[in-house]
């Protein structure tokens, strides 16, 4: 049953038992029993709009997962190419780098490595690399 279908069954069983509006307690439940109708007409009123707008939110989801599927859709065969169809940019050197203190996977180009130190996108850890030939070989 619908709150305004409530709300009338309250008004009916008023009338029925022939509460008197004319004295303080029969005012006080009139009043309180239009109350209630406006109470129950608005939330109805809010649930039309809020069915509305999980509707239209279905449908901007629906149509922003399309969105993404043709953007970013099922790129494993060109993984590896440019939009020339070059793999020049992928001819790079990638390093890969844990970080001792969170565990995630960093991977790194050769100028990164150059330079010497990260900070983890992850935890912010200071990661530093050092490439340099140890001084202390077996002789």
């Amino acid at each position: 049953m619908e709150l305004s279908n409530k709300v009338a069954y309250l008004k009916g069983l008023m009338e029925g038992l022939g509460i008197d509006e004319s004295t303080n307690e029969g005012k006080i439940l009139k009043a309180m029993a239009d109350i209630l109708a406006e109470m129950a007409e608005s939330v109805e009123d809010l649930a039309v709009e809020v069915d509305e707008a999980v509707d239209l939110l279905d449908t901007i989801d629906e149509d922003l997962g399309q969105v993404e599927e043709d953007l970013y859709g099922d790129d494993d065969d060109d993984e590896d190419e440019d939009e020339d169809g070059d793999e020049s940019d992928f001819d790079e050197v990638q390093y890969e780098c844990v970080c001792p203190t969170c565990g995630d996977t960093i991977y790194l180009d050769e100028g990164v490595v150059e330079e010497g130190s990260i900070d983890c996108p992850n935890c912010g850890e200071k990661l530093e690399f050092d490439f340099e030939p140890d001084d202390d070989s077996e002789e």
